[in-house]
């Protein structure tokens, strides 16, 4: 008993630190390759094989973790991003960038990347009892999302305070990318102190069952799951966190401190969001829950950029956060729940991996719309659209398969 609430508070802590690293380095991504000399196009191309090579690596890990080991998974997703801040930090070739990117671990749009999540929801679902698993994604979420808006705040006023005291703006935000760095090394250290726990069952492990990428029984319902959610995610991928930090840059001329600062506002609220998302699932269910929370916050994305001020499209982007995480928590819970238990870690990795390959590809359509001045906003209203059909899809598809604690 004592192991697993060690377990637990370390999942929780690997989670705070590392989404403190994503969104400390989101704001300034973007810029910092900007200041090496890349264009935009070029810029959301290197995003996409970002996101591709998280697709293929994290697939590969997630679906062999409950074999190899969930601790061992974890343990190479930290090298992975220390080997990636690394080689950001030290070259602008952007040849060794795109590589390393592809490779590595680097996040472009402040949200989860690599095989940490898949296998974390797999340990966590494991430790906990049904009937607790939606209300822990959800503070699991929150402590992400918070997490999130302090880093991304951190890095912005990082920048911006390096650069007022005679720091060029590429050595500030290179600072921000040691940062970064260093956030791997810390989350090395504690997943060394995980214990077996987080492993799957013996009994469970040796299945006789045939399997197809780690899933057996429940493998129909995952890939089904999986479309629709690569659907949201390509939708998503279009207005990634770093890419709209340059919209703001470029449509209203914000600067870094203050972009991280209406990401500080939206993440927390986003975090606040998803803990409010379990309590609504209790009363309407996991499924209801996600629709019916979603598909308001991307009308109101939709209406970010047709506001003809900067605190008017602040105001929508933040009330749109304020509602647009319910469904996170409630998705995690509802692909652990339908799944067997030797199924949970590749169940989560394939979904994940669903929805990289989904925001690998959007993220180079947003570059070459940010390049013309007239489709500055159109991520906006593309990313909200297809958002919505998405939210429709689900619902029909699943709203009559209910997880065990429904039933």
């Amino acid at each position: 008993m004592l192991a697993k609430k060690t377990d637990v508070f370390l999942l929780f802590s690997t989670r705070l630190v590392r989404l403190f690293c994503y969104g400390f380095l989101s704001v300034v991504l973007a810029l910092y390759l900007a200041q090496t000399g890349m264009s935009e196009p070029l810029i959301g191309l290197l995003f996409t094989l970002t996101l591709a090579g998280d697709a293929g690596i994290s697939l590969w890990l997630t679906t062999s973790a409950d074999r190899f080991g969930r601790k061992r998974t974890l343990i190479g997703g930290a090298l992975l991003m220390i080997g990636a801040g690394s080689v950001f930090i030290a070259t602008r070739n952007p040849v060794l960038l795109m590589i390393a990117a592809i490779i590595g671990v680097i996040s472009p749009s402040g949200n989860e990347i690599g095989p940490f999540l898949s296998v974390e929801q797999a340990s966590l679902s494991q430790l906990i009892p049904d009937s607790r698993r939606t209300q822990t994604f959800a503070w699991y979420n929150l402590v992400g999302s918070f997490s999130t808006a302090i880093g991304a705040l951190s890095g912005g006023w990082l920048s911006q305070t390096l650069q007022s005291n005679g720091i060029s703006a590429l050595e500030s935000y290179r600072s921000v990318l040691m940062g970064y760095a260093g956030g791997g090394v810390i989350l090395l250290v504690l997943f060394l102190f995980l214990s077996t726990a987080i492993e799957i069952p013996k009994n469970a492990e040796e299945t006789k069952t045939r399997k197809i990428i780690g899933l057996h029984r429940s493998r129909n319902i995952v890939f089904k799951l999986s479309a629709l959610f690569s659907l949201d995610a390509f939708a998503g991928g279009l207005v990634v966190q770093s890419l709209m930090a340059f919209w703001f840059h470029s449509r209203f001329g914000v600067d870094p401190g203050i972009i991280g600062s209406i990401f500080f506002g939206a993440n927390i609220l986003a975090g606040i969001s998803a803990l409010l998302a379990g309590r609504i699932a209790k009363k309407i269910g996991l499924i209801n829950t996600m629709v019916f929370t979603h598909i308001p916050s991307n009308i109101l994305l939709i209406l970010v950029p047709l506001m003809p001020t900067l605190s008017l499209a602040i105001t929508m982007l933040l009330l749109r956060f304020s509602i647009s995480q319910m469904d996170v928590p409630t998705r995690q819970s509802y692909t652990m729940a339908v799944v067997a238990p030797d199924e949970r870690s590749a169940a989560s990795g394939v979904t994940s991996i669903a929805r990289s390959v989904g925001a690998a590809i959007s993220p180079s359509l947003t570059g070459v719309f940010l390049s013309i001045p007239t489709l500055l906003s159109l991520p906006f209203i593309l990313s909200g659209g297809l958002k919505i059909v998405y939210d429709l899809l689900l619902y029909r598809s699943f709203r009559d398969m209910k997880p065990p604690e429904e039933e």
